[in-house]
């Protein structure tokens, strides 16, 4: 079975005209119980330790440079539209915080977080994308990407017992929500050249559960958790194919989608499984697709696949899907797909990592998406 080369999804979004929204619904809420950090970790049982840290190793010894984590390990001119080669992304760097908050690694995640820093910050967010060839940091950020960083610095402070790390995601948290998002509506990017942002949302990057982190008024907090909210759930597709749309555009007050993506659709049920607004029919779906080893990377709007390539981040959101719900079938069944895609020759230079050992190619969205799923 071939696989699915996961780039990621914050190098995919474009510059339009920003366009003024209302909202056209009764604001959705949220419960008060939701917690920060995962109840339970599967991922902490002996038999996924050997993998997990097989996996750690070749991204740090393979797969990460004195910049952060490659895009991909096989190099490339740095120029193409979407991110290559060794280009590092803001998304890395936050999914590595995140795991590094989740295991207890303090001196890790300082490090990362300080490189994070050096390398992607910018007055407006944290740049998306660098180039060291070019020596070039992208001057457009990504929602989910900032999201990520900034709900890994509140589990860091939950997770070390420490406020200061509390304190800098509050502050970055206010920053993100004065450019990302207007008239408690969220906004994909914010272009600091031309002081806009796009006009629309796409629904996986919308993180309920760290936005109602953020340090906003309550009364401006309930009404952009709302509003959020209720485009996420709306985007359900139906019970047929529970899958959800890929985004909603605001001045047309309506969705957008063209090949349904599986790993953005997992992504937004997860978000609002953390949140538990997710639909029962979605995770019957998905359970039964990952037990049969027939979750695909693309779909029609009517649930036909669209391809016969799977890829190790689909079947690693599962898991987190899983762990967040407290659903062990679902989380091992997802791991053991995931295991298939693992490089297990110790004579290959991916050995322990996900990538083609035909090409060489290596992505880090499959790597590191691969190694918080093992956290979960």
């Amino acid at each position: 079975m071939r696989k699915l080369a996961v780039l990621g999804i914050s190098g995919m979004v474009l510059l339009v005209a920003l366009a003024a929204c209302k909202p056209v619904h009764k604001p959705e809420t949220i419960g008060t119980d939701i917690s920060l950090l995962p109840q339970k970790t599967y991922g902490n049982e002996t038999s996924m330790r050997t993998s997990r840290d097989l996996l750690a190793a070749f991204i740090q010894t393979r797969l990460t440079g004195p910049n952060g984590v490659y895009t991909n390990l096989k190099e490339s001119g740095q120029s193409a539209e979407a991110a290559t080669g060794h280009e590092v992304l803001s998304e890395s760097s936050g999914l590595l915080m995140r795991y590094y908050a989740l295991t207890g690694q303090r001196r890790k995640f300082d490090e990362e977080w300080a490189r994070t820093k050096r390398i992607f910050d910018l007055p407006s967010g944290f740049s998306y994308r660098y180039s060291p060839l070019h020596d070039k940091k992208y001057p457009v950020n990504a929602a989910v990407d900032d999201l990520r960083i900034i709900r890994s610095l509140y589990e860091a402070g939950q997770t070390f017992r420490d406020q200061a790390y509390t304190d800098e995601a509050n502050a970055y948290g206010l920053r993100f929500y004065e450019h990302n998002a207007k008239d408690g509506f969220l906004y994909d990017f914010y272009d600091i050249r031309y002081y806009l942002t796009n006009d629309f949302v796409t629904l996986c990057y919308i993180d309920v559960k760290t936005l109602n982190l953020l340090p906003i008024a309550d009364k401006d907090k309930t009404a952009f958790i709302g509003n959020m909210l209720g485009i996420s759930k709306r985007g359900y597709i139906s019970d047929d194919f529970p899958f959800y749309e890929t985004r909603y555009v605001y001045k047309k007050a309506a969705y957008s989608s063209e090949t349904i993506q599986t790993v953005e659709s997992l992504l937004t049920i997860l978000k609002l499984a953390e949140v538990r607004q997710h639909q029962p029919s979605s995770i019957r779906y998905v359970k039964e697709q990952v037990k049969a080893g027939t979750l695909y990377g693309q779909y029609t709007r009517d649930g036909k696949p669209a391809t016969d390539i799977r890829s190790t981040a689909i079947y690693a959101i599962t898991a987190m899907i899983g762990a967040e719900l407290g659903d062990s079938s679902l989380y091992e069944d997802s791991i053991r797909r995931m295991r298939e895609f693992q490089v297990s020759d110790s004579a290959s230079p991916l050995y322990g990592g996900f990538g083609d050992t035909g090409s060489g190619q290596a992505y880090s969205f499959d790597n590191l998406m691969a190694l918080l799923a093992y956290a979960y």
